[in-house]
C-alpha cells in the first residue's frame, strides 16, 4: 500500500469531490492506518480511563494530540480493518435484502455480538477526526469532521435501501402570513422513493428526520426544539432521531493533560424530555456508560446498532 504522509491524509480529508460512497471512506481510513503504523507515533493510554488512548504527531505538526480514541472500538490493524469492512458491507447487504427479518438470519445474533457495525463506524470517523486534530488551526477541519459523518450515516442508510438525503425546509408561521422558519435538515430517510425528494417544502408522513452529529455538546437543546417545533408548525407528531459518534473529549486530571472527560448533560437531557417532548430514539456509537445503567438514560438511549438493525426498519415502517 501507498505510504501516505499526513499532509496526503489533510488534503483527502479537505477533497470536496470525495467521499461519494462507502469505499471512499475505507480507501481513507486504511491509509492512515498505514501512516500510523509506519510514523510509530507516540501513543498514550489515559490515567483516567484506561481503554481511551491518544496519538501525539512529531514537531513536524507541532506535536498535535489526537481526540480520545476507545480501544474498545478503535481498529488499530489495517489487516483487521479490511476484513471487518468486508464483513460490514456483507451485513448491510443482508439488511437490504431481509430488512428487520435479518435477525432471524443465521449468524446474525453472532455478528452483532460482534460489535463491528460499531467498531467500523468507529474506525473510519476516528480516522478522519484524527487527522483533523493534526491540523494547526482546528478551525479549518472542524465544520468537514462533522460534515463526514453526516455523509458517512447518510450513505450507510442508503446502503441498507432507504431513501436518506439532506432537506432544507421553509414553514410558514402560524398567524403570520408571508413568514417563513427555514429549517437545514441533517438527514430525511423513508422507505417510500415515491414521496422522497430533495425540494420537497414539507415532511411526509412516511419520513423520519435524523439528525447526525458528532457529539451532543452545545447541541442537544437544538435537537428536542426542533422535534418541538416542527411537530407544532406541521401539526402533527413528526419522527425526529438523534445519532451521536460520543460525548467524550480531553481533559485536564491533575497534572496530566491526558483525561478524558464526558460532555454529555444527563440532567439536561431528562429535562428536555419532560419541558418539550421525547425524541423517537437517541443513538450513540460509543455509548457513556452511566447511558447504560440509569435506568431513565436506558430507557431512551441505545446503541447505533440497535437503529440500523431494528429500529429504523420500526420507524420507517409506520
Amino acid at each position: 500500500m501507498t505510504d501516505y504522509t499526513l499532509n496526503d491524509l489533510q488534503v483527502s480529508v479537505q477533497d470536496r469531490l470525495a467521499f461519494k460512497n462507502l469505499t471512499d471512506y475505507m480507501i481513507l481510513c486504511e491509509a492512515f492506518l498505514v501512516f500510523l503504523e509506519r510514523a510509530n507515533l507516540t501513543r498514550i493510554v489515559s490515567p483516567t480511563h484506561h481503554n481511551y488512548f491518544f496519538y501525539q504527531y512529531d514537531e513536524t505538526h507541532d506535536h498535535k494530540i489526537t481526540r480520545p480514541l476507545n480501544t474498545d472500538l478503535f481498529i488499530e490493524s489495517v489487516d483487521v480493518f479490511h476484513h471487518t469492512f468486508e464483513t460490514f458491507i456483507d451485513f448491510l447487504l443482508d439488511l437490504k435484502k431481509y430488512q428487520e427479518a435479518v435477525l432471524e438470519k443465521s449468524g446474525c445474533s453472532e455478528y452483532i455480538k460482534s460489535n463491528n457495525i460499531s467498531k467500523i463506524v468507529y474506525t473510519i470517523q476516528q480516522s478522519i477526526g484524527s487527522i483533523g486534530d493534526s491540523f494547526h488551526n482546528p478551525n479549518q477541519s472542524r465544520k468537514r469532521i462533522g460534515q463526514l459523518f453526516e455523509r458517512l450515516i447518510g450513505l450507510i442508510i442508503q446502503q441498507v435501501g432507504l431513501e436518506c438525503q439532506p432537506r432544507t425546509i421553509n414553514i410558514p408561521i402560524p398567524d403570520n402570513a408571508g413568514y417563513y422558519m427555514s429549517y437545514e435538515l441533517d438527514v430525511v430517510f423513508s422507505r417510500n422513493k415515491a414521496i422522497l425528494t430533495v425540494d420537497a417544502d414539507y415532511i411526509s408522513h412516511s419520513e423520519i428526520v435524523g439528525s447526525i452529529k458528532t457529539t451532543s455538546k452545545d447541541r442537544l437543546d437544538k435537537i428536542f426544539l426542533d422535534k418541538y417545533l416542527l411537530t407544532k408548525f406541521i401539526g402533527r407528531d413528526i419522527p425526529v432521531v438523534a445519532i451521536f459518534l460520543h460525548d467524550v473529549q480531553r481533559a485536564l486530571r491533575g497534572n496530566s493533560i491526558f483525561g478524558v472527560n464526558t460532555t454529555f448533560k444527563t440532567n439536561h437531557f431528562l429535562g428536555y424530555t419532560v419541558a418539550l417532548n421525547k425524541l423517537d430514539g437517541v443513538y450513540y456509537v460509543d455509548p457513556r456508560p452511566e447511558m447504560l445503567v440509569n435506568r431513565r438514560l436506558r430507557e431512551q438511549i441505545f446503541d447505533f446498532q440497535q437503529f440500523l438493525v431494528r429500529d429504523i426498519w420500526k420507524l420507517s415502517s409506520s
